[in-house]
């Protein structure tokens, strides 16, 4: 049956400043239907016939493609840019063909819960009460006000899934106060900048100046802790270069590199493009080459180069072996890692099983949990060395298990307390602050070392 016609034409083009945003172009007379059908598929009007569909989850192009086999089944004419049309079409073939592309299906339906988890917080209707930080990402509680059922919801952006269902908000308060009470915040996290993207792409259609900005300073020196992380990738190649008895491996993947150590207790896994706040290195040391990990050390992508260096440099130290072999925490493994943070005049403060130590400034510390090292063979982390806002939202961050050298973590404290480095000043207006990366859309290989790999 053919759809009555109706006087109305829709136009879609790349939204000006965000890329995978889509805007809508309304005219005719009868412009009021398709507006009204674009906005009950979550579009959202930013001027006069003018409608934009920004999604966290990056999948504008797909949805883009629904909303027009549904307007042009209404009898609305519709035209397509050649850009998007590009993008909409091979979409299009790639849903054609399941089989091969079933993974795609599966990431498609998780991305759709984690914008539907979304928009029911930016709309109103999920109540978000406290947040944390789990292991480097984001968790919530939350109750749906038009149902009452609360939520612990976990992950960020595209990743955001809803991982228990309580029947009443103070049940999920009060496990959710029991699982992440150390970290517990209240109200919703601050956006991640996948979502400030998406929220500045709804309000404006205005392209950013275009005027050159004044070139800005030149680097200048800094505390070691508040440096910039410099060529991460860069570091390693000098370090592997200065030290024959490395051996430098990639995986087939070529997106993480392995360093072995030539008695093969010693061994560093660099991932190349991890997210800001996720892991990039893992420092493990082996007892002999076939027994379980002794100890191990991870650092995020925006550790400064100066604290890395100081690590790489410890791993190179004459007594790099002995480090394999790690040590027992008691007071006087506690009392020599810490030492050159209070000659420093770094804050020592206890609470109850965390012990910090905080620079004057506040904005770089150490924290020890006592709780954790003594339990050598847990996953609970032992010792966090952090800088930049708050531990529970640093700039940058490295976590130990419970064995790591005392003489290492003295060597990183004294790296913290006197060291310097550079970093280039942010322009005038901007502030610095932690930086959230979108999750790819194939997440990044996590593996834990050893692993296969090839000679490069």
């Amino acid at each position: 049956m053919t759809p009555p016609s109706i006087d109305a034409h829709v136009r879609l083009d790349p939204h000006p400043t965000h890329p995978s945003a889509v805007m809508a172009t309304l005219t005719g007379t009868q412009a009021h239907i398709p507006h009204v059908g674009l906005e009950a598929a979550n579009w959202d009007a930013v001027a006069e016939n003018t409608l934009v569909l920004a999604r966290i989850d990056h999948d504008e192009p797909h949805w883009a493609a629904k909303a027009v086999r549904e307007l042009i089944a209404e009898g609305i004419t519709v035209e397509i840019a050649p850009w998007l049309r590009e993008a909409i079409d091979v979409d299009w073939a790639l849903a054609t063909d399941s089989k091969p592309w079933s993974t795609l299906a599966q990431l498609r339906e998780i991305f759709a819960e984690a914008q539907t988890i979304f928009d029911g917080i930016r709309h109103g209707r999920l109540l978000i009460h406290a947040h944390a930080l789990d292991s480097g990402t984001t968790v919530a509680v939350g109750t749906y006000l038009d149902s009452g059922k609360s939520v612990h919801l976990h992950g960020e952006d595209r990743r955001r899934q809803v991982e228990h269902i309580f029947d009443s908000p103070a049940r999920a308060l009060v496990a959710f106060e029991r699982l992440h009470g150390a970290t517990m915040r209240p109200g919703p996290a601050p956006m991640t900048d996948t979502e400030r993207a998406a929220a500045e792409a709804r309000t404006s259609l205005s392209a950013p100046p275009t005027e050159p900005e004044p070139p800005g300073p030149g680097p200048e020196t800094v505390p070691a802790y508040a440096a910039d992380p410099g060529d991460h990738d860069a570091l390693l190649d000098e370090f592997l270069d200065a030290h024959g008895e490395w051996s430098k491996w990639r995986t087939w993947s070529d997106e993480t590199t392995h360093a072995i150590h030539e008695s093969q207790t010693l061994r560093i896994e660099r991932i190349h493009d991890a997210p800001a706040h996720e892991t990039a290195w893992t420092i493990a040391a082996y007892e002999t080459p076939v027994s379980d990990r002794t100890w191990h050390l991870t650092a995020t992508s925006t550790t400064p180069a100066p604290v890395l260096q100081e690590l790489l440099h410890h791993l190179a130290d004459g007594d790099g072996l002995d480090t394999a072999v790690g040590g027992a925490v008691d007071e006087k493994s506690v009392t020599a890692a810490t030492k050159p943070l209070l000659e420093a005049g770094w804050t020592h403060t206890v609470d109850g099983r965390w012990i910090r130590w905080t620079n004057p400034s506040k904005d770089a510390g150490v924290l020890f949990d006592a709780f954790a090292a003594q339990k050598p063979n847990s996953a609970l982390t032992t010792w966090t060395i952090w800088a930049g806002p708050s531990v529970d939202h640093p700039t940058w961050a490295l976590h130990t298990s419970p064995h790591a050298p005392a003489s290492m973590l003295a060597g990183l404290a004294t790296e913290l307390a006197h060291g310097t480095g550079t970093r280039r000043p942010l322009h005038p207006g901007t502030t610095q602050r932690c930086t959230r990366t979108p999750v790819a859309t194939t997440p990044p290989v996590r593996s834990s070392l050893p692993v296969q790999t090839r000679k490069r």
